[in-house]
Parts: C-alpha cells; sequence; structure tokens
C-alpha cells in the first residue's frame, strides 16, 4: 500500500485508463467473493448507501465499504440528473475515492461511470453463476445503455451466447449494443416489445433508467422454465405481483434492504442475499427448471472489490 502524502499527484484512474487494464469477468467475479468472505471473517465492511432525491428529477448517492485487507476505505457518489441529456453528458456521473483503512491518506481517485458499470454486471455475473444455468446462449436485455454493454460483455465472457435480443427506446442505444453484440459474432433481434424479447431468453437484464413517473411493465411469467433474470434498476419496471413465479429470488445485501423503505421485492418472496448464496448459506439453482432472479439496489463491496482489483492492475496498490 501506498498511500499519497502529496495531494497535489494523487493517481486519478479515467474511464480509458481502467479500461485498458484488461480486467477479465473472472478476475471481477473472484474479487467480489474475496470481499464476501472478508466480511464473513469480520475483516471487511459496508454500510447502506445513502440517497437524496430532490423532488425534481435527480438521485443523489454515496456507498461507503472498507476492508483491512488490502486496507482500502472506498466511496462511491454519484448522481442522476435526466436533464444531462440535454446538455450532451450522461444521466449518470460520480466518482470513487479510495483512501487507507488504516491511515486515513489518500491512495487513488477512479472513474465512477466505469466501476459502477463494470461492478454491476461483475455482481450480476457472481449471482449467475450459482443461478443461471451453464448452457445459457440467449440474452435478452430490456434497456439497451451503458449497463446492457457492460453485461453483454461479462456474460458473453462466461457463457456459450448465441443470440442476443434487445427492447429498448434509444435508437443510438439499440444500434451500439447491436453492434457490441455483431462484434462478438453473436445474432441480433430487436423486438418490437419487451414480451417478444424476454420469452426466449436464458438470461434477461433489465437496466431501464430510473424515473419517479416509471409504471411497471415486465412481468416474471414470461419467462421460461430455466431462464435467469439480473435485474439492474431497482425492479421499478417490474410488477412485483409477478415475482411469484420466480423459484429463488436473491438481492444483493439483507443489511441494506432492511435499513431502507422502498423494498425491491416483497419479503417474502426474497430468498436471501448475494453473501448468503456465495457463502452456501442459501441454495444456487437445484434444478434446470429453476427461474431465478438477482435484484440489485447497489452493493458497496462491489465497488470495493473492483477498485481494489484496478488499483492493483495499475500498480498503486500491491
Amino acid at each position: 500500500m501506498r498511500p499519497m502524502t502529496d495531494l497535489k499527484n494523487i493517481p486519478f484512474l479515467s474511464e480509458a485508463a481502467l479500461a485498458g487494464l484488461g480486467i477479465t469477468t473472472g478476475e471481477v467475479i473472484e474479487s467480489i467473493e474475496s470481499m464476501i468472505a472478508g466480511s464473513a471473517r469480520s475483516a471487511v465492511w459496508s454500510a447502506p448507501k445513502a440517497v437524496i432525491q430532490p423532488g425534481d428529477g435527480r438521485y443523489m448517492m454515496a456507498a461507503l465499504a472498507a476492508a483491512d485487507d488490502p486496507a482500502l476505505l472506498a466511496v462511491k457518489t454519484v448522481v442522476l440528473n435526466p436533464r444531462n441529456t440535454e446538455r450532451g453528458l450522461a444521466q449518470i456521473n460520480g466518482l470513487v475515492t479510495l483512501l487507507s483503512s488504516d491511515t486515513g491518506l489518500p491512495v487513488a481517485i477512479l472513474d465512477g461511470n466505469w466501476i459502477t458499470a463494470v461492478r454491476t454486471a461483475g455482481l450480476s455475473a457472481t449471482a449467475a453463476r450459482h443461478l443461471a444455468r451453464e448452457d445459457s446462449a440467449v440474452a435478452a436485455f430490456i434497456g439497451a445503455g451503458v449497463q446492457a454493454r457492460s453485461h453483454l460483455a461479462a456474460f458473453a465472457d462466461i457463457y456459450p451466447l448465441e443470440e442476443v435480443r434487445i427492447f429498448a427506446r434509444g435508437r443510438a442505444n439499440i444500434d451500439r449494443l447491436s453492434e457490441a453484440a455483431a462484434a462478438l459474432g453473436l445474432s441480433v433481434v430487436v423486438c418490437a416489445s419487451p414480451e417478444e424479447a424476454a420469452r426466449p431468453a436464458d438470461l434477461l437484464v433489465t437496466s431501464v433508467t430510473y424515473s419517479p413517473a416509471l409504471e411497471p411493465f415486465l412481468d416474471a411469467d414470461w419467462l421460461k422454465p430455466g431462464a435467469f433474470a439480473a435485474v439492474t434498476d431497482l425492479a421499478a419496471p417490474w410488477k412485483k405481483e409477478s415475482f411469484t413465479a420466480f423459484d429463488r429470488l436473491v438481492i444483493d445485501d439483507m443489511a441494506q434492504e432492511a435499513a431502507l423503505p422502498n423494498k425491491l421485492a416483497p419479503p417474502e418472496a426474497v430468498s436471501g442475499d448475494l453473501t448468503g448464496l456465495v457463502l452456501g448459506e442459501i441454495a444456487g439453482r437445484e434444478s434446470p427448471q429453476e427461474r431465478s432472479a438477482f435484484i440489485f439496489r447497489g452493493h458497496a463491496l462491489g465497488d470495493l472489490a473492483l477498485s481494489a482489483l484496478a488499483c492493483r492492475k495499475a500498480g498503486i496498490v500491491d
């Protein structure tokens, strides 16, 4: 560990620098599972995320996690503002600040957009490793933005994908996701409805941009037996009453869920969280016909795991 004492020269890892580190999905999964194992030994800690919603469409969030090995504390701050589109900016922007969890001195600053995209896909991939069928070949995406592209890259890394199905609103995002799929040698079907996209899917990823005015339109009953859904959008576009169709529904963090008022899913439908799944405290897939889902709110351990991995790969920490 090399905490900085010269505050004018704190290393900054930009999106381009992070993307150039060659981090694989397997490395991300390994780092996440290592942090989860550390939390079980009381050597890694995280706090429920803090959220501010001014009521004008903005969503401001801060997440905090720390470890003893490596001795790092990660604070991620993010702002979602739908009005950024008019400014030619991404709707979501943020940073991760890393400090030494021992001395409190700064270690690095990382682009929060890349960390959020890759760690979210990494958390979904970690859950999928326990819940999805190994022969999953058809991936469907409801929403075609950054999260769709990061999930496509992660799932193509670990599953024998053949086809990508897309339902989304923005033509530019559809085209970018289609091009990414084609570059991987996958066939692409752009669908006229979310149901058309979802029904044949082995893997379904939903990443609909959050809006207070969003009306639920996705139905878990559309999923075929054996399908796995990675839900990265607070489950806002899902009809919660349809969650009874899932044989196993896992969220990212039970402690965080208990501390927050708006639940991701009816509590009686939740089987447990990612920590329980990784540590074997709750069962993963038990039959080829099970429908399962991982619903994501935002787990600070994932930010810490990926940030620590990136800093190791960049030579900033040992």
